[in-house]
């Protein structure tokens, strides 16, 4: 059941990247999920380097789940360190996952922080 999942979550994923490109103008912000954290970088494509990454691992240690909350967080910081790398504008990446609960209240907490997307 869970390589399934997986595996659905991977075709997903192959199907945006096909559409969703990062450049030097509007990189990209990729969102991956874990059951204890949530992490989220903004990704230049046409190099392959990471500009900017934040993570609930970095507010405050490992928790025993990352709700709702703390999602946002996580979207306020990488908006921060975004404006501060000089980045205004970015493109979407959800990686397969809904636009839903978590990764959507980090998209939210990313549009508070000042990005636009």
């Amino acid at each position: 059941m869970a390589t399934a999942k997986v595996d659905r979550r991977q075709r997903l994923k192959y199907h945006i990247r096909k559409k969703v490109k990062g450049s030097a103008e509007r990189p990209r912000l990729s969102v991956f999920r874990s059951n204890t954290s949530i992490y989220a970088q903004i990704i230049d494509d046409i190099k392959g380097v990471t500009l900017v990454s934040a993570s609930s691992v970095d507010l405050g240690g490992r928790k025993e789940n990352t709700n709702i909350e703390t999602a946002t967080q996580v979207g306020k910081k990488i908006a921060e360190k975004a404006q501060e790398a000089g980045i205004l504008a970015v493109v979407f990446d959800r990686n397969g996952y809904l636009y839903h609960g978590k990764v959507k209240a980090l998209a939210e907490g990313a549009r508070e922080g000042g990005l636009k997307f």
